[in-house]
């Protein structure tokens, strides 16, 4: 067979469960319950940031972008999974490929730096109390949302560009749940040591250097807890920063595991175990991590609740 080159690849083959037939129905029911309660409890935080007024803080604001950011990062996974789980045809063209894996990469590393300028957010709030409505005012807020927006989705511009440049001759059919680069890699009859290098060097701006000045802003924060003397005071301050610290080990561990690590280590079923968590699981999980013990925003949902009945 001659060598195809990317103008002649029209499609790929997501393979997801074809391995598995006989968990395709339990796996839909399952991504489906996971994207509906996504898509309800992501909206729901969105929608009662909005109605308290007490809610309109800067931390409050990064959630609602953390929020929004979930229902996109799902809804440019999951839909596909879906279909592509009680289909036969589990094709995706070309450019779908593209699209999907562009705003997935974009997605995800907004994530990272709203995540680290959350953390950078709480820092302040703890170890900086009398001096944080000067710091963080309503401008730099808005300032960080922009520019992690805008880094983050050119930066997923370089890579598709790279990426859907290769040669895939190897094959067409993807072991994957989706358009995923290290998958795309291996189908490429081309050496993609340009491409992981790439990947690692965004991935070390992006993922692994969020993780390290979030890990250095809760060093700080705990620092500042310890040596709080009253107990009360400790707890409110520890269980404000336990939410996101349980956000940022599932999420960080899951994309440094992802694309920080050596080729040969490569394994398509833990990998695809693994894209599930950082995709379809950790959005699901982030407003009800951050909202369950928040008295304000449950405080909310109960008095809107209220109203809805009354009328």
């Amino acid at each position: 067979m001659e060598t195809m080159n990317q103008t002649l690849v029209r499609n790929f083959i997501l393979l997801g469960l074809s391995n598995a037939p006989g968990l395709q129905l339990l796996c839909f029911l399952l991504f489906f319950l996971m994207y509906t309660t996504t898509l309800f409890g992501n909206l729901l935080l969105i929608i009662v940031v909005r109605l308290n007024s007490r809610l309109q803080t800067p931390m409050y604001f990064f959630l609602s972008n953390l929020a929004f950011i979930d229902i996109c990062f799902s809804t440019t996974i999951v839909p596909k999974i879906l279909a592509n789980t009680i289909s036969h045809d589990r094709e995706i063209s070309f450019l779908g490929c593209a699209a999907q894996m562009y705003f997935h990469l974009a997605l995800g590393a907004t994530e990272c730096l709203i995540l680290a300028i959350m953390a950078y957010d709480r820092y302040i709030a703890i170890c900086k109390p009398l001096q944080y409505r000067t710091i963080i005012d309503k401008n730099l807020c808005l300032f960080l949302a922009a520019g992690a927006w805008t880094v983050s989705f050119l930066n997923s511009g370089i890579h598709a560009v790279f990426t859907f440049q290769l040669p895939y001759c190897k094959s067409i059919q993807v072991n994957h749940f989706f358009c995923e680069m290290p998958p795309l890699f291996r189908l490429s009859c081309r050496d993609t040591w340009f491409n992981e290098i790439a990947v690692y060097i965004s991935g070390g701006l992006f993922a692994l250097c969020s993780f390290l000045l979030t890990l250095l802003s809760y060093i700080h924060i705990i620092s500042a807890i310890l040596s709080i003397h009253c107990i009360n005071g400790r707890q409110k301050a520890f269980s404000t920063c336990t939410s996101h610290l349980t956000v940022v080990s599932l999420y960080y561990g899951t994309i440094i595991f992802m694309y920080l690590r050596p080729r040969s280590s490569y394994s398509p079923n833990r990998d695809r175990v693994v894209s599930i968590l950082y995709t379809v699981v950790t959005p699901m999980l982030n407003p009800i991590i951050y909202s369950v013990r928040n008295k304000d925003f449950t405080g909310t949902i109960r008095k809107t609740t209220r109203l809805i009945s009354y009328y």
